[in-house]
């Protein structure tokens, strides 16, 4: 852990889009050297029976995975695996190439251990995520999911047919898609969580699913900043149109309680707060939608998991699986196996009491 913090120290000095592809290079770099691959599961995997999870038919290695955003373009999950993750959601993916906002787009605030975002979807497209994830290792147990929106371009009242041209092109190489209507970087995007047109859209999805032999497991995420009418709204789609899942939460536009000064918080601007200051209302909303659906459908807990306790917090809330993204860049991927190691207790505790 202190080898990390060293490592953090070093690679913050730079902005924080050109840390992430430095990080991601070196990473590459580092495990195509000799004994790499065995020394990083040694210090950040855990393998056992106990922690595997079988959700909406699909069997993950441990519940940890790399939320959407960190993977847009399908080039290091295969690396992600030896870090300690059971599964990583790759995208935001779109049909068409696209740059996404200007930079700089991500801001760091360390005080308060979070990120700001508005990276607005950038990523080179579905037909070349397809290109990458045909590079799957060879008898990887890693579960791939492949989050979709709509291209910047595209009016909400077309957005349907983006969302199911990337759910074809991507469907042969992903084990479960997600739904993005919650970002709020891509102008109107977060209009999509409304009733009437999320009902409208998903009913297209699962027709298309439906269309193929065998389906594959249909999960939507949702923002951190829905009323709890919403949330009800939101339980009821999902029951009526029987999707397989929720993730929540996405990142938040809200600014309340922050340690950084209002004046660095008005100098970034708008986009997406992910991070610690997520943590209470992302749990928040996982225990709400679990007590009111009575647990009627695996949720995904992401949002200000930093720590082995915020892990089991989401989890005894109601969450079945876990996502990180902003505590993996905080802490290291020593959180993961941290996380998998308190899980791994929790199960024997269970087990033998």
């Amino acid at each position: 852990m202190i080898l990390y913090n060293v490592f953090r120290s070093f690679v913050f000095l730079l902005p924080a889009e050109k840390a992430h592809y430095f990080t991601v290079g070196l990473l590459k770099i580092t495990l195509k050297l000799p004994f790499s691959k065995f020394i990083f599961k040694k210090l950040f995997c855990v393998e056992s029976s106990l922690i595997e999870q079988t959700i909406f038919g699909l069997t993950f290695p441990n519940p940890i995975g790399l939320a959407a955003g960190f993977d847009k373009n399908a080039t290091c999950f295969n690396e992600m695996e030896y870090c300690g993750f059971g599964f990583v959601e790759i995208g935001t993916v779109t049909p068409l190439a696209q740059p996404g906002n200007e930079q700089p787009r991500l801001f760091r605030l360390k005080k308060d251990e979070a990120i700001i975002n508005r990276m607005g979807f950038n990523n080179n497209g579905m037909h070349a995520a397809v290109e990458n994830l045909k590079k799957k290792s060879p008898n990887s147990k890693l579960i791939i999911g492949g989050n979709i929106g709509k291209n910047k371009s595209t009016l909400n009242e077309d957005a349907t047919s983006d969302y199911i041209a990337s759910f074809k092109v991507l469907f042969d190489h992903v084990d479960y898609f997600v739904v993005n209507v919650s970002s709020p970087n891509t102008k109107d995007l977060r209009a999509l969580q409304e009733k009437e047109p999320l009902k409208k859209l998903l009913v297209a999805l699962q027709e298309v699913n439906a269309s193929f032999p065998v389906q594959k497991p249909l999960l939507l995420k949702i923002a951190p900043d829905l009323s709890n009418e919403q949330l009800d709204d939101i339980i009821e789609i999902m029951l009526s149109i029987k999707l397989d899942g929720l993730v929540a939460t996405n990142t938040t536009t809200d600014r309340s309680d922050l340690k950084a000064s209002s004046a660095m918080i008005e100098n970034i601007g708008a986009g997406g707060l992910s991070g610690k200051p997520l943590e209470k209302r992302s749990t928040e909303v996982i225990r709400y939608i679990h007590d009111k659906s009575k647990g009627a459908f695996p949720i995904i807990g992401v949002g200000g998991i930093h720590s082995a306790a915020d892990a089991i917090e989401k989890l005894n809330a109601g969450a079945s699986l876990l996502q990180l993204y902003t505590g993996f860049i905080y802490e290291g991927p020593f959180l993961n196996k941290r996380i998998n190691k308190a899980i791994l207790t929790k199960k024997l505790d269970e087990q033998f009491n």
